[in-house]
């Protein structure tokens, strides 16, 4: 089973995956540390953390895609968090890996972001990794273009989308439950 949890960056995917590791004992891989891996250790890496994200993606999914489908092909069991992981290239798995994979998006609506872009994102950016702010990615009206971009596109390729609202916790805690009710009938049906 392959756990992918996706969406812009500062949404809480790594806090997720960190206590979903918690709770399953499953490990969990961060994009961006292979995306920042790849950057420091090969000297021939074509790519730099400032891409845009879109080109970061095209170069990062082929490698993303390789790991989840090794890992379903040898039963085990891995949590995929991040901004890489894109809804159209996901939903293209053949039955035989999709049938193993959960995958979901995190979001803020418009409402949200305008009424918690500080205290909700900005004061909790890092909670699991450090993130510096970048004036150009890091404001409100950026925020607000990515959010609805990815909502737009997972609206496009049918991908579970979750949109925070208003309350983060509590709705945060819904996907919880929805991720637990996907986790038991994959092992129901193993």
């Amino acid at each position: 089973m392959v756990i992918l949890i996706g969406g812009v960056s500062c949404t809480g995917k790594t806090l997720m995956a960190q206590k979903l590791l918690e709770k399953y004992k499953i490990p969990y891989l961060s994009i961006d540390h292979v995306k920042m891996g790849l950057i420091r250790g090969n000297k021939y890496c074509d790519f730099t953390a400032t891409d845009k994200e879109d080109e970061l993606t095209d170069k990062l999914w082929p490698l993303v895609k390789g790991i989840i489908m090794t890992n379903i092909e040898n039963g085990q069991h891995i949590i995929i968090e991040g901004c890489y992981l894109p809804p159209d290239q996901i939903r293209e798995f053949e039955p035989e890996y999709s049938e193993q994979i959960i995958s979901l998006y995190i979001g803020f609506s418009i409402n949200y972001l305008e009424k918690h872009f500080i205290s909700g994102i900005i004061e909790h950016r890092s909670e699991i990794e450090k993130k510096d702010l970048c004036d150009d990615y890091m404001n409100r009206d950026n925020f607000i273009k990515l959010h609805t971009q990815l909502k737009e596109r997972c609206s496009e390729n049918n991908a579970k989308f979750f949109e925070i609202n208003e309350d983060y916790e509590a709705e945060i805690n819904n996907i919880y439950t929805w991720i637990d009710e996907r986790v038991n009938e994959k092992r129901q049906s193993q």
